[in-house]
């Protein structure tokens, strides 16, 4: 049985009728074509589907859609603004920070919630910060570089 949720999703509201148990990664991709969020292994372990909702860094392959009704959520899609990239997706380009570009949305996502609550992170925080965040081409250095360089840019 479907049931009626509401919610903003880039800061656009929208009202779908979905079945409870779908995830919000199938809703992102599959009902909404917002297929930046990549889905990596569907288990909670890759951070590749990596979405903020409320502003808070949310594996989507893990969380119900109906668990968002009525909530904020912001995509990798709403990063950028009348087609420029935002300070921190600069950077990444920038430091050579993107390779094969799977992991890139849900790295990006983790960054964002870390940069706004912290303007300013160390190394080590933010090499905490985006642990969950599974790369098998950069070797995380140019990412934490990118991260770093973006602390004064970021939107």
């Amino acid at each position: 049985m479907k049931k009626i949720i509401s919610l903003t999703v880039n800061d656009i509201m929208h009202e779908v009728a979905i079945e409870p148990r779908r995830t919000l990664l199938e809703l992102l991709r599959e009902d909404l074509g917002l297929t930046g969020t990549k889905k990596g292994c569907g288990i909670g372990d890759c951070g590749a589907c990596t979405v903020l909702v409320e502003g808070v860094a949310t594996l989507s392959c893990l969380t119900l859609v109906i668990q968002v009704d009525g909530r904020s959520v912001e995509t990798v899609e709403g990063l950028a603004k009348d087609g420029k990239l935002n300070g921190l997706q600069q950077s990444f380009v920038d430091h050579g920070a993107i390779q094969c570009g799977f992991c890139t949305s849900g790295t990006l996502m983790t960054a964002m919630e870390l940069l706004r609550r912290n303007p300013h992170p160390g190394e080590q925080e933010i090499r905490r910060a985006i642990s969950g965040n599974l790369c098998r081409c950069t070797g995380y250095q140019k990412i934490v570089e990118a991260i770093q360089a973006a602390t004064g840019a970021k939107s």
